[in-house]
């Protein structure tokens, strides 16, 4: 069984509640209220794990807040190695309006990361046991933007793969150093990475291809909501539509994504197979509450009710 590692900078403690209706000023009281580890490369080892796969999580924490974080992943069951900060852990927030049926979430930046503490990241990842490092989620402040670089120089003088989830300067600072084995960007991220509106699907293959042609990333997979997700390799592009399940939240749709494409990776199997995989998994995630994230059992029901490649090829 092959085994993976991540890494999240900037972890949250994921905090999901549910009112009738949202009101300014007014006390609203709340139900069915949620506490989850969360952050990028957190939720990508939940899911991972949940699939049947071993993930080590290394990750930033800090604070009473950081205490509350390690204690949750210790509930989830999850290995941990975790990287003492001064600043405390941030809390994310998701509110389901029921009355309108919107979702309202609210996002700290996070703490600020002290050299000294980033550099103990590095230092703990310089011997880190996988076959897989999973890089994801935003850079908190203090970090440098070429943080993620870094990271996949070390890996890459271990022979250990790098797979990057990221944004803005993260997603630039891994892409610039290249050499990844996959980058999973939101079309709106890869709209930010290229400086380029990419209005249709013609312009975001090309966007992606060409991070794959100058060798930034052998794989891109692009999430693009409603319309699907696009997979770029060096001898094809697939584009499936999304899979049509009713929306509850969007909350951690993409780690969920990623988690099961890289399981299917871990597994053996054709990447296209995997992408297809991974577009079950974030569909899977969609369809239940924010604190929660996507299950196996929907996962493989939803890919075995998606067209075979061929009949997708076909249409």
């Amino acid at each position: 069984m092959m085994s993976i590692a991540t890494l999240t900078l900037n972890p949250t403690i994921d905090v999901a509640y549910e009112v009738d209706h949202v009101f300014h000023t007014r006390k609203m009281r709340t139900s069915a209220e949620y506490y989850e580890p969360g952050g990028g490369g957190i939720n990508v080892a939940r899911v991972f794990v949940r699939l049947g796969g071993s993930a080590r999580n290394y990750y930033l924490s800090g604070g009473a807040t950081g205490h509350a974080l390690d204690g949750l992943l210790d509930l989830h069951k999850l290995v941990r190695s975790r990287i003492p900060i001064e600043g405390h852990t941030r809390v994310a927030s998701a509110v389901l309006e029921r009355d309108s049926g919107k979702e309202y979430r609210f996002v700290p930046a996070g703490p600020t990361i002290l050299p000294g503490e980033w550099q103990q990241c590095l230092d703990q990842l310089a011997s880190a046991q996988c076959d897989y490092m999973v890089v994801s989620g935003s850079l908190p402040p203090g970090v440098p933007d070429d943080f993620y670089g870094r990271v996949i120089d070390l890996m890459r003088g271990r022979g250990i793969p790098v797979i990057l989830d990221s944004s803005g300067a993260g997603l630039r600072g891994g892409l610039d150093r290249g050499g990844l084995l996959l980058v999973k960007p939101s079309v709106g991220e890869l709209r930010q990475y290229s400086g380029q509106d990419l209005p249709d699907l013609a312009a975001i293959t090309r966007a992606a291809m060409d991070i794959v042609e100058k060798g930034k990333a052998r794989y891109v997979a692009v999430s693009m909501g409603h319309e699907g997700a696009l997979l770029a390799t060096g001898d094809r592009q697939l584009h499936l539509p999304a899979l049509p399940v009713e929306t509850r939240s969007a909350v951690g749709a993409g780690d969920s994504f990623l988690a099961a494409m890289v399981f299917a990776m871990s597994q053996g199997w054709d990447i296209a197979e995997a992408f297809r995989f991974g577009l079950a998994g974030g569909a899977a995630a969609v369809m239940n509450p924010g604190h929660d994230l996507a299950r196996p059992d929907a996962i493989r029901l939803l890919y075995e009710r998606m067209p075979s490649m061929e009949q997708q090829h076909r249409a």
